[in-house]
């Protein structure tokens, strides 16, 4: 079988060719492919600095960067796994909840294909629909959460659907396996302990980025791996997880985050669980420095990819 292969930098210079993720093939579904990269380009679920709609475009123009081959893990997905971009989710940037509906249909779509979505975001309301979608063919999902937030809100405005409330939601439609939810990253301030305690009310293990401060978190990712077991797990990513030294581009910033060294910890820590795919969302290239926040999200899009059931050769 013949893999797709990103364009290497021998081949065209890195500022041209293709603006697909990691300049890979594109087409235009998910069949055939064992994964795929994804864009929803959806931002009006934000509550506070406007702009992740342009996530998708800024992730995929900083890939260009990014070889096919892991130093550290010393394998290249794209050796065993068929993966392609295909391209963006057509939501309705002028109704929310219309665009939530689109979502799951998209993703309805490349689960039918047994395909592993790895999506660019677009705002935190995106897992909402990606997570209904694989949960009718996956069953309750456990989650590896990382974020500056809890998003457990019960309601933004009056509206039960924003980027601070999918957690919530999933957890009354039946979609999440409580017990197998690890949220990372939490911090600062909240409105009361309710904040971060309804999290361990409902069975969620919440690691408040204090307690990561100073330390590796192999051993943290270690007790995560016996807590997943080999139930279904996806990995959301949002960038604002990071402290705003690492990702400034994005709409919500929080002092005193995660470092990108933990962060590469974490997916990689991910490594032998059952994962079925991922997202990195909230990147805000308008208040990027140099595409530095963009640049990272792509690289740890790419860990999400090598930790794949499959990616190192062995399935």
């Amino acid at each position: 079988m013949k893999y797709n292969q990103p364009l290497g930098g021998n081949d065209m210079p890195r500022f041209a060719g293709p603006g697909t993720m990691m300049r890979l093939p594109s087409q235009d579904s998910a069949k055939g492919l064992d994964a795929c990269f994804i864009g929803v380009p959806l931002d009006i679920g934000a509550s506070n600095r406007a702009g992740a709609r342009f996530g998708p475009k800024g992730i995929r123009a900083e890939s260009s960067m990014i070889r096919p081959y892991s130093m550290r893990l010393g394998y290249s997905p794209f050796d065993s796994l068929q993966v392609a971009d295909i391209g963006d989710v057509p939501i309705n940037t002028f109704n929310l909840l219309k665009s939530v509906d689109i979502i799951e249909k998209f993703y309805d779509e490349v689960a039918s294909h047994d395909t592993a979505p790895l999506t660019m975001g677009g705002d935190h309301t995106i897992v909402l629909p990606i997570l209904r979608a694989l949960s009718k063919k996956h069953g309750p999902i456990g989650v590896v959460h990382v974020d500056a937030h809890a998003d457990i809100n019960d309601t933004m405005f009056g509206e039960k659907i924003a980027h601070g409330t999918p957690f919530r939601r999933m957890m009354e439609e039946g979609i999440l396996d409580a017990k197998r939810v690890v949220q990372i990253g939490l911090r600062t301030t909240g409105y009361s302990a309710d904040d971060f305690d309804w999290s361990r009310d409902q069975g969620f293990r919440v690691v408040q980025a204090e307690d990561c401060w100073h330390k590796s978190l192999e051993p943290l990712m270690a007790e995560v791996r016996d807590q997943m077991g080999d139930g279904p797990v996806y990995i959301s990513f949002d960038i604002d997880g990071l402290d705003p030294t690492f990702a400034p581009g994005t709409g919500t910033m929080e002092p005193g985050g995660l470092t990108s060294i933990q962060a590469f910890e974490i997916i990689r820590g991910c490594h032998g669980m059952n994962i079925i795919g991922g997202d990195l969302v909230e990147v805000a290239p308008a208040y990027d420095n140099s595409g530095i926040t963009a640049m990272l999200g792509a690289n740890l899009l790419y860990e999400m990819l090598c930790a794949l059931p499959g990616a190192s050769g062995k399935k």
